[in-house]
């Protein structure tokens, strides 16, 4: 019931539970060297971010876990190239969005789940509670790419807004507008759904 509270609320109700995501950049370096604790360590501090964020792009839990795998792959073989910049989680966004698009290019459609089934869908591990599902079917369906990013990054991940403006290269400005404009589309959506029942 996280989601729904989360949704609702005009207060913050996850404030409590943010935790920086802080990635320590020499990973890279040892993930490069070969070193498979380190990209243990990697995986365990991203991938619930990663995975909020490759099904806000995806809408299908399927394909999110096949490009959070390739994702990772990735880093596994290209992580030796990797240049310290501050923002580790901003090159991982990077390789996951082209995986996507570069999945999508191949496949040659837009084919997802529909969000009525992906909400339903048992295997999506993150979200068990019925109400909450009734907010990831809104979020998949009714809001942008940019607005399912941030809502999901916030709400799944606990990330804060600054640390989701930078790992989308994004001005704090534009996210929070983005942000707030999807929380009244998902508070419209679920009041709609409320008169309906």
């Amino acid at each position: 019931m996280m989601l729904f509270t989360f949704v609702l609320s005009e207060n913050d109700p996850l404030k409590k539970e943010y935790k920086l995501i802080d990635i320590d950049e020499h990973l890279f370096a040892r993930i490069g060297k070969g070193d498979s604790e380190a990209l243990d360590e990697l995986y365990h501090l991203t991938e619930r971010s990663l995975y909020a964020f490759t099904v806000s792009l995806t809408r299908d839990h399927e394909m999110a876990l096949e490009i959070m795998q390739e994702t990772y792959l990735k880093i596994l073989s290209a992580a030796h190239i990797y240049k310290p910049m501050g923002k580790p989680l901003a090159w991982i966004f990077t390789i996951t969005k082209n995986l996507y698009y570069n999945e999508i290019k191949k496949s040659g459609r837009y084919d997802t789940q529909d969000p009525a089934e992906l909400s339903n869908d048992k295997k999506f591990s993150y979200v068990t509670d019925a109400e909450d599902r009734l907010v990831l079917e809104g979020v998949l369906e009714k809001l942008t790419e940019e607005e399912r990013e941030i809502i999901l990054l916030y709400a799944i991940s606990g990330m804060r807004h600054r640390e989701i403006a930078e790992s989308l290269d994004m001005n704090l400005s534009t996210l929070l507008s983005k942000y707030h404009r999807g929380l009244k589309k998902l508070r419209s959506y679920l009041e709609k759904e409320e008169e309906r029942a």
